[in-house]
């Protein structure tokens, strides 16, 4: 017998649901936040898709990509007018322009889109030669509607007037400070920076010969760092260097947990938000517990960020003992300690560091021997300088830097116990001078400095787009790990943990075996990050 329908129920037709269709572009996307190092269930929650949908997507990777070759428009159900290899080469690389631009928090607007649009076009079009020159390009308003429909680009932050929230939001830190009871030593800041690191000052002969090579590839030459410390300026964390390539033949017979830094890769040498999240669970939490443990304060920081692409809104939720506050979009530039002089006075240290590196080398007489020397400078004599230079860093200038957003830290009232930009670059060009590279003004010091964090020129995005490794950057080499597996190394650090926990359980809160701990605890450091770095390959594979 029939089931009888209940008297309140709503009659409805029958019909099938409706299923979202995917659109090529879309696919696109998913597969382009993958290789930026987005997890799968971020990219489902950006993108409103179902999580399921995105693994499908993942799998087919190369089905799409190649479906993607013959499609024109992507978004398009019928057939429009014919974009041409120029166009779709200038929207790549305007994509790839803008990423650069979110990865450094920079704000822009239409108008500059279309601008570097224009730039990128009229490039490209030179580059072809004449048979390209009949095809015009205005960067409409109506091609940038255009533009972001297709590449499903996002609002884009714009210059906002800050000085409002600029002077309110020192209140804000200070009511959050006294709420957590947290010291100058406790409150942490951090910010990404690019550097250059085998670039120099325009009028050495080096730059010049560099620049006339065959395939000379400025984007090479570029990586990422993270630098940052504590507002007392005492504490320097180690800093995460970002670089096009995993495994560089510099690195071979390298243990990378050993490294004065911690290397990681991504092939626009960016930091992503996977890469930003396994850096503040793995080393930031754990670096903050044990300088927290030898200053005999409790265990809790606050960290300061700004509200950059790759930092994660939810770090808070990771550890009971780190708060997370983002600054605003409006404000971050202007009082974020990090970009307040330390970016500037590490570079100026790095690039006198790289010139007393080659005076020691050569005797800076031989231009034969420079350049020889210079040709074999790679990629690992950078990461001892970028060390050094660190290292060089006064703690007067990590703490002058919060004087905009928290005045009351600022210990150090003395200009002469600061990094001096102006003595380190006279110091340069001295040295340079003393090298025989050539004739060096303090002006071309400065501007090689600045070109750090200038965009990436049209030129840089041309050579990203043709990505071909140099043979001293390939990533052929094999990955650079002790021979020990995932497993012995568990193993090993648990035997520790144990016998650490024996020692420590007999007589609690004694000083010396508190002592003994701590030199037993520093000592396997390398071990756990040894094993750290195993797991992650491990987990890299399988996904």
């Amino acid at each position: 017998m029939p089931r009888k329908r209940p008297l309140n129920a709503m009659v409805t037709p029958s019909a099938k649901r409706e299923r979202k269709a995917i659109t090529l572009d879309i696919k696109l996307e998913v597969l382009r936040r993958f290789e930026v190092g987005e997890k799968l269930s971020q990219i489902a929650k950006t993108l409103g898709l179902a999580v399921s949908t995105v693994a499908t997507i993942r799998d087919n990777k190369e089905k799409i990509k190649a479906s993607s070759q013959i499609a024109t428009p992507l978004r398009a159900s019928r057939l429009t007018r014919h974009r041409s290899a120029i166009m779709e080469t200038m929207e790549r690389l305007l994509r790839v322009w803008l990423e650069d631009q979110s990865q450094r928090n920079v704000p822009v607007s239409v108008a500059v889109i279309q601008e570097k649009a224009k730039s990128l076009f009229d490039d490209l079009q030179r580059e072809q030669g004449e048979s390209s020159q009949t095809e015009k390009f205005s960067a409409s308003k109506g091609w940038f509607v255009r533009f972001k429909e297709r590449h499903c680009l996002p609002h884009f932050k714009t210059n906002l007037t800050a000085a409002g929230n600029k002077d309110i939001y020192p209140e804000i830190l200070k009511s959050i400070i006294q709420e957590g009871e947290y010291t100058p030593q406790q409150v942490f800041n951090v910010d990404e920076t690019g550097l250059y690191w085998k670039r120099m000052p325009e009028g050495t002969f080096l730059s010049v010969e560099e620049k006339a090579e065959p395939g000379f590839k400025s984007c090479r030459e570029r990586l990422m760092l993270l630098l940052g410390g504590n507002a007392a300026g005492d504490f320097k964390l180690k800093p995460l260097l970002v670089y096009h390539s995993e495994n560089p033949k510099a690195l071979k017979g390298y243990s990378k947990p050993n490294l004065p830094v911690i290397w990681r890769s991504n092939k626009k040498a960016w930091a992503t938000r996977s890469i930003f999240h396994e850096w503040f669970t793995y080393f930031f939490c754990p670096a903050v517990e044990k300088y927290c443990a030898q200053n005999n304060l409790t265990n809790k920081a606050l960290l300061i960020l700004d509200s950059a692409p790759c930092h994660p809104v939810n770090l808070s939720d990771l550890s009971d003992n780190v708060r997370v506050e983002y600054l605003h979009d409006s404000t971050a530039d202007l009082i974020q300690p990090m970009g307040q002089g330390v970016a500037s006075a590490f570079k100026a240290h790095y690039l006198r560091r790289t010139f007393e590196h080659i005076l020691e080398a050569t005797d800076g007489e031989d231009t034969a021997i420079i350049r020889e020397f210079w040709r074999n400078y790679n990629i690992m004599d950078a990461v001892d300088n970028i060390a050094v230079a660190w290292e060089e860093l006064r703690p007067a200038t990590m703490n002058s830097v919060w004087k905009k957003i928290w005045p009351e830290c600022v210990q150090f009232q003395s200009v002469s116990q600061t990094d001096n930009i102006a003595q380190l670059r006279q110091n340069i060009v001295t040295l340079a001078q003393n090298v025989a590279l050539g004739e060096v003004l303090g002006a071309a010091v400065d501007q090689l400095l600045c070109s750090h964090e200038e965009d990436l020129s049209n030129e840089e995005l041309m050579q990203l787009e043709q990505q071909p490794a140099r043979e001293e950057d390939s990533d052929d080499a094999a990955p650079v790990l002790r021979q020990l597996t995932t497993t012995e190394l568990s193993a090993a650090l648990s035997h520790f943990e144990a016998g650490l926990q024996v020692l420590t359980s007999g007589s609690p809160g004694d000083e010396w075996t508190l002592q003994v701990s701590r030199a037993v605890s520093d000592a396997i450091t390398c071990y756990r990050e040894l094993h750290s770095e195993k797991e992650r390959r491990s987990k890299q594979q399988l996904s």
